[in-house]
């Protein structure tokens, strides 16, 4: 699934232009990406609670929320993705739940909190809070509705 995400962000992100077609295709994966991130938002923050556990769902939800913010890059599927029904609140609520599990536990969120000395980034979860927050700005982005709900 990892890798298929991977494929997917390669294509979302490429600047050729696409056809209606493509554009109705992205559209329809904007939808189911932006479900299975609602669904499994939770996995992530599990990471916190099992010391240097790899959770499969959680690298895929890590995944989910890139793929997620390259689409919310681009104009034609922003609009889209603005408008899904709780989109924006699960991403706020996530963000919410994040930050208090970075406070109660080893926060692997963020970067600052992970370094320990000289050694390297290399939790998969470094930087999810940072995504979020691209997330929350892209989805509020030229759109007032969203900012007022933030």
């Amino acid at each position: 699934r990892v890798t298929l995400l991977e494929l997917i962000m390669a294509k979302v992100s490429e600047k050729n232009p696409v056809t209606s077609e493509e554009m109705n295709v992205f559209m329809r994966h904007a939808d189911f990406l932006a479900g299975c991130f609602q669904e499994k938002r939770e996995a992530v923050l599990k990471l916190t609670s099992a010391a240097g556990a790899e959770d499969e769902e959680a690298l895929v939800t890590i995944r989910l929320l890139d793929v997620l913010c390259e689409m919310t890059s681009n104009n034609g599927q922003l609009e889209h993705l603005q408008a899904l029904p709780g989109f924006l609140e699960t991403a706020i609520d996530t963000l919410r739940l994040t930050h208090l599990a970075g406070k109660q536990a080893v926060n692997i969120f963020t970067a600052t909190h992970a370094m320990t000395g000289q050694e390297e980034i290399s939790h998969p979860a470094v930087g999810f809070k940072s995504h979020l927050i691209r997330l929350i700005g892209n989805l509020c982005y030229k759109n007032k509705e969203n900012q007022d709900k933030v």
